[in-house]
């Protein structure tokens, strides 16, 4: 498939089975797969041995602004040699998934792109968890929201205080290791301390794990279980239905 493209795809939440079918049929047909930290291992390894497939996903304590210049690097040098690169990315690339950083790269240098919807665990995780983002009964507003922002920023562009009031249930991507700041920001925005809130560690796999609690409580319950990222937080009443609609499993749910 030498097309000199690069395809900016989403992978999905952990459940290799939630790509699409665009994706999937991707992996066999593409001459450079780039692929990042939490694309599933099974899809990884569904990658034909004639494809050349490289690990760019971010190691710990390594600056983001070096790994990502290694992966444009790569992608433009591969696209330069009449290559079709498969840019595979965990969830959705245009849900803080840096997808739109790396299409303006190539557009930039002349690269012809094309951008792959994917299931983000956004709202996958809380799918998993039986928890509905919305709810006719619930929930009429949802922010995303990350919480790790780019190191470059002299401030966050996330305003805790206004979306404490603003919306009825907010998620969280990457903000395991912030959550105190988290809940200290809704808290001060007038959030109760009785708002319920889950975190969904490991959303959509096999070794899912849901801690229930609420503002009050969370905090102590993050350190209790030792919860570790990739993890989702979800704040709203939406939580309260996780007790009557989980269907993947009530064995990790604490």
């Amino acid at each position: 498939m030498n097309s000199s493209k690069v395809f900016i795809c989403g992978a999905g939440p952990g459940d290799p089975s939630l790509i699409s079918l665009k994706g999937y049929k991707l992996l066999s047909k593409c001459d450079v797969v780039l692929y990042d930290r939490l694309v599933s291992k099974m899809l990884v390894d569904k990658i034909p041995s004639t494809i050349k497939k490289i690990y760019v996903g971010r190691e710990s304590g390594k600056a983001t602004s070096t790994h990502q210049s290694r992966t444009n690097k790569l992608m433009l040098t591969y696209a330069k040699e009449g290559k079709s690169v498969l840019r595979l990315k965990g969830g959705d690339p245009l849900i803080f998934g840096r997808g739109g950083e790396e299409a303006e790269y190539l557009r930039k240098h002349g690269i012809p792109f094309e951008i792959i919807p994917g299931i983000s665990s956004a709202i996958a995780a809380p799918a998993y968890a039986g928890i509905p983002l919305t709810h006719r009964d619930y929930s009429s507003s949802v922010a995303i929201i990350t919480g790790h922002e780019n190191e470059r920023k002299s401030h966050s562009d996330v305003n805790l205080k206004a979306l404490a009031s603003a919306v009825d249930t907010i998620v969280v991507l990457m903000g395991i290791e912030r959550i105190k700041e988290i809940v200290q920001g809704l808290r001060a925005g007038g959030m109760k301390g009785s708002t319920r809130v889950a975190i969904i560690e490991k959303g959509t796999m096999k070794d899912q794990r849901v801690i229930l609690g609420n503002l009050d409580t969370i905090l102590n319950k993050a350190v209790r279980y030792e919860v570790t990222s990739p993890a989702v937080i979800v704040v709203g009443r939406v939580v309260s239905l996780s007790g009557h609609l989980a269907w993947l499993s009530q064995n990790g749910k604490v």
